[in-house]
């Protein structure tokens, strides 16, 4: 699952005429970018939420026949539901017992073969050692365990290793029950963080995965665009 659904009110003024998701670089848009990098893993079978011009979306997967990949769309346009709220939605309408969450405007040579086969069938988060401010903390055995903001000093759940996240995970048949269990208690708009850290209070056990070599960029700054081309012209 592509999460394309965002304002992209950082993009802006690029987004005030569409959507984040059809912003270009190199060449292809930021959704032919992730839809190439699933397909380059065998999967074909991909689902993108839309909400903010959604339509036009809609009109690119159509037109370039979703660029070789069977894109089925989850819309979003009457309500915007954050992360967990998007996967909950997909969730309801589509059986599967493992779904790959990434967001449309991180750019990685992330080898998703080698997530996948170390992923096995345990829940497994994308995480890096890059500087942030907010970091999920994971315990001796490499299972999350907590997250904190190191600016404000807030903690929830308990303290470990900082490891920040980088918007993609394999989510197991596992993390339906805390989906409906964060959904009781916020509604039908929630994030996945706040799912992730519902499963390990419960004792789920979920699992940091660093790639080897990994390099990323998240291409949600206006000024940042110059240099977000120069990362995809790199993994070409």
């Amino acid at each position: 699952m592509i999460f394309a659904a965002g304002l992209g009110t950082r993009l802006k003024p690029l987004t005030d005429n569409m959507p984040k998701a059809l912003v270009p670089l190199a060449g292809k848009s930021l959704l032919q970018w992730q839809v190439e990098k699933l397909m380059q893993a065998g999967i074909r079978d991909i689902i993108v939420n839309i909400h903010h011009k959604g339509e036009m979306i809609i009109d690119a997967i159509q037109t370039h026949h979703g660029w070789g990949a069977n894109i089925t769309v989850s819309d979003e346009r009457e309500k915007l539901l954050d992360t967990g709220g998007g996967v909950m939605k997909v969730k309801r309408e589509c059986d599967s017992e493992r779904l790959l969450v990434c967001n449309v405007d991180i750019l990685s040579n992330i080898d998703l073969t080698q997530l996948m086969q170390t992923a096995g069938p345990q829940n497994t988060l994308v995480v890096s050692e890059r500087p942030t401010q907010r970091y999920l903390c994971f315990d001796e055995d490499g299972f999350l365990c907590g997250w904190t903001n190191i600016a404000t000093g807030q903690l929830r759940g308990k303290d470990g290793r900082h490891l920040a996240y980088s918007g993609m995970a394999i989510l197991q048949s596992s993390i339906n029950k805390y989906l409906s269990m964060v959904a009781a208690e916020k509604g039908d708009v929630f994030g996945l963080v706040d799912v992730y850290l519902k499963a390990a209070e419960c004792g789920e056990k979920i699992k940091a995965y660093i790639p080897a070599n990994y390099r990323m960029m998240d291409v949600g700054k206006y000024d940042q665009l110059a240099q977000a081309e120069e990362f995809a012209q790199q993994l070409i």
